[in-house]
């Protein structure tokens, strides 16, 4: 059984970090501007920094691929921990392998092996796997994110407090909501503290930007060609 549970977790995780390294927005801006978003705006190869310096339409696209990969980075891993017979429980339950493949799948983001491992903050990424491990979390997420937006205009900011409150929201979720065990509860909060870890570890120069004065407000307006 434990054989089972490892193959499952070192498989999630390959699966996680090749598809995670696949960043939509570099694709994306190489493939319609022949630029290297990497060198334009803030340099950071995500979706904020696309929007601004080459308009919505690359910024649809690379929204689209990077939710799209952690949608089937834990959905494939799943599948395959639940064929391996690889749950933790008697019913074959795998939703723990989501965590995992959702942590990875941040960590290609940021450390693409495609792209020299200079990526982008893993927000989008790591949002996305939730639309598989938990919808309702995924909901709850994007709504603090928008609350947030609306009121500060910083977008490092509302991903961040975002990010923070996700174990939260896992635990509560789970436990109240979905009646699963204490034990159970606290396993998938565990799991998606490291998740939530590295993206806001990812948003550091931005924390001192904020606590600075100095970060840039999002608005609809370009900075860049």
């Amino acid at each position: 059984m434990m054989i089972k549970v490892f193959l499952a977790i070192v498989i999630a995780a390959l699966i996680g970090y090749f598809l995670g390294s696949l960043n939509f927005s570099i694709i994306i801006v190489k493939i319609m501007k022949g630029k290297d978003i990497r060198k334009m705006g803030s340099k950071n190869a995500g979706l904020t920094n696309t929007y601004r310096c080459c308009g919505p339409a690359c910024a649809v696209l690379t929204l689209t691929g990077d939710l799209c990969k952690g949608i089937f980075a834990v959905s494939l891993s799943r599948m395959i921990a639940v064929a391996l017979n690889a749950g933790l429980s008697p019913d074959n339950n795998a939703n723990y392998i989501g965590y995992i493949a959702g942590f990875f799948a941040i960590i290609g983001h940021i450390f693409p092996i495609y792209y020299n491992f200079k990526g982008g903050k893993g927000v989008l990424v790591g949002v996305s796997s939730f639309l598989v491990i938990e919808p309702r979390v995924f909901l709850a997420l994007i709504t603090i994110f928008a609350i947030v937006l609306a009121l500060s205009k910083y977008v490092s900011l509302s991903s961040i407090i975002a990010t923070v409150y996700c174990p939260l929201a896992i635990f509560l979720m789970s436990l109240i909501v979905d009646g699963c065990s204490f034990g159970r509860s606290l396993l998938y909060t565990a799991l998606s503290i490291p998740m939530a870890a590295v993206v806001v570890w990812m948003h550091r120069s931005n924390i001192e930007r904020l606590k600075n004065g100095t970060e840039s407000k999002f608005s609809f307006k370009r900075t860049g060609k």
